[in-house]
């Protein structure tokens, strides 16, 4: 029971720097969400895990696969790390540098949004196949398949409440999107993500 509850907290706060972290989704969400309110977060969140959940299947087949080769466990954690190092840079840099996102009308519905700004956004992708990839083969040296599915429960419902809750705030006010708290919020969130790069290389060393 602990071991679950310690990697929960794990994948929670790891996952976070990628749900909330400024994007084309997030953006696209917040234009929604001005006109429609919580309806098109969790819609938006649908089409995003309509991607999110064949792609975490995928990986954790390749995890299976990839057991006869003793050193990517290794490898994934040196990529993983330097991954980490790489999406805090540039979190906290957009963060400092974030300006009121600009509004346009979209041409298509919230679920099919999700989709197209999940599968076409190249740091998604990434962050699964490499931070991503290093949780659910941690997940899976522990509970084998059932790993997949808890890394991703553990992930997606994050999706599904940032943008609910992000897009009901844009419809009773567009302020409170870009306060304070919410750099403070993410430079936070770069920081922890530094320190779990960090312990990764150190799994390595011990």
């Amino acid at each position: 029971m602990i071991q679950i509850i310690e990697f929960a907290v794990l994948v929670i706060i790891i996952s976070a720097s990628g749900v909330m972290s400024p994007g084309p989704l997030f953006a696209a969400n917040i234009t929604y969400g001005l006109r429609e309110g919580v309806k098109s977060g969790i819609k938006i969140a649908i089409g995003h895990s309509i991607v999110e959940l064949p792609l975490v299947i995928i990986l954790g087949v390749g995890v299976f696969s990839l057991e006869s080769f003793p050193e990517f466990r290794t490898i994934i954690a040196i990529f993983g790390a330097f991954t980490l190092f790489g999406f805090a840079a540039m979190q906290i840099k957009t963060t400092l540098e974030r300006k009121k996102e600009k509004e346009t009308k979209p041409k298509q519905g919230p679920i099919v949004t999700g989709i197209l700004f999940s599968a076409l956004n190249p740091f998604f992708i990434v962050w699964w196949i490499t931070i991503g990839f290093k949780l659910i083969s941690d997940a899976m040296m522990i509970w084998a398949f059932a790993g997949i599915l808890i890394v991703f429960v553990l992930h997606i419902w994050m999706d599904f409440a940032w943008l609910g809750i992000t897009a009901f705030l844009a419809s009773k006010s567009r302020k409170i999107i870009s306060n304070r708290n919410y750099k403070v919020m993410m430079l936070g969130l770069s920081l922890t993500l530094i320190y779990f790069g960090i312990t990764f290389l150190i799994e390595i060393i011990a």
